[in-house]
């Protein structure tokens, strides 16, 4: 399988994932089984969906577009990203997405840091409170342009497109965690040998920002992913509900996704059926799936009706997009 194919994996895994879990978002897990039982596919956002209501089924949410969004920037600053021009990005897409009468808008931690910046707080200064997901759930970019093999790097290039808007340990620990998974399986590792590195990255990344009082990253993804390994998929269904988490929070989130992999380490597509049928927060969860599995297992590892469905649906360059954030990656 060509490098390529694992970028291409990436990015539409990322999207995947994102429009399965689309309808779902914030509901209860219960409520998801009632409704749908097993997800087989894309399903527009029902009337009542408290943020995406009526959306196109194969949409995706702000997981997606602001990854792209970082896509973008690492492309513009030949794989480096400038704060202050993120900040600007995001602030800019919120207010598209208002002209557009989407729910879907900035998190806490993103919208509370933009507009920090907005009225003139230090870039330096703006992130320090940032804790949920938001910096794991559009960093799936960094994955594909930094390394693995050089983890302090990668770290650094996390912190740098992470830090204006999640400063903090927990945060920055999360989207290293999903930056260095991405990375191991576009150079070619399974789940396994990314989980591992993952742990790696986030025990790097816990000493930058920030410090806030949460769980130790590193410590529950390589928890979370144990937990589960022997469980049926309802089984570990319930336990990353009630003992995992699948909420906001950086420290639910991340491991939730590395649950996940353990239950589906070699089907993308059902690993993000499942990840988007968790509730919670489980658009995110399933889109940080599906970038992980996406590098680990190809492009091919989805459905080509799934494929074309996320590019017919959202009019956006995903593969072209992997193949010029696979330019700016070192080799050798």
């Amino acid at each position: 399988m060509s490098i390529e194919q694992r970028a291409c994996g990436a990015l539409l895994g990322l999207a995947i994932g994102d429009a399965l879990g689309m309808p779902t978002q914030s509901m209860p897990r219960d409520e998801i089984l009632r409704r749908y039982g097993e997800l087989t596919g894309f399903l527009p956002g029902p009337a009542d969906q408290p943020i995406a209501p009526n959306m196109a089924a194969g949409s995706v949410t702000d997981d997606t577009e602001q990854a792209m969004l970082v896509a973008d920037l690492l492309l513009e600053g030949v794989g480096h990203i400038d704060a202050r021009r993120l900040a600007d990005r995001l602030l800019a897409w919120e207010q598209d997405m208002r002209r557009r009468g989407s729910l879907d808008l900035l998190g806490p931690s993103t919208k509370r840091a933009v507009d920090a910046v907005a009225a003139g707080t230090p870039v330096e200064e703006t992130g320090r409170f940032g804790t949920t997901n938001g910096a794991a759930m559009r960093i799936a970019p960094v994955g594909v342009v930094a390394p693995v093999e050089d983890l302090g790097a990668l770290v650094d290039l996390v912190v740098e497109a992470s830090s204006v808007t999640h400063s903090t340990s927990v945060a920055l620990a999360g989207a290293a965690a999903v930056a260095a998974a991405v990375s191991a399986g576009i150079a070619g590792a399974g789940v396994a040998e990314a989980v591992r590195l993952a742990a790696e990255a986030a025990t790097l990344a816990v000493h930058k920002g920030h410090w806030v009082a949460a769980g130790d990253i590193a410590t529950r993804l390589t928890w979370a992913h144990g937990l589960v390994e022997a469980s049926n998929p309802s089984a570990a269904a319930e336990l990353i509900e009630k003992l995992v988490g699948t909420s906001v929070a950086t420290q639910e989130s991340v491991p939730a996704v590395f649950a996940v992999l353990a239950v589906w380490p070699d089907d993308p597509w059902r690993a993000c059926r499942f990840a988007a049928s968790l509730g919670g927060d489980c658009d995110t969860i399933a889109a940080m799936v599906g970038a992980i599995a996406g590098a680990c297992h190809g492009r091919a590892a989805f459905p080509e009706d799934a494929i074309g469905t996320v590019h017919d649906v959202n009019k956006l360059p995903f593969e072209q997009t992997a193949i010029e954030l696979l330019k700016l990656r070192p080799t050798g």
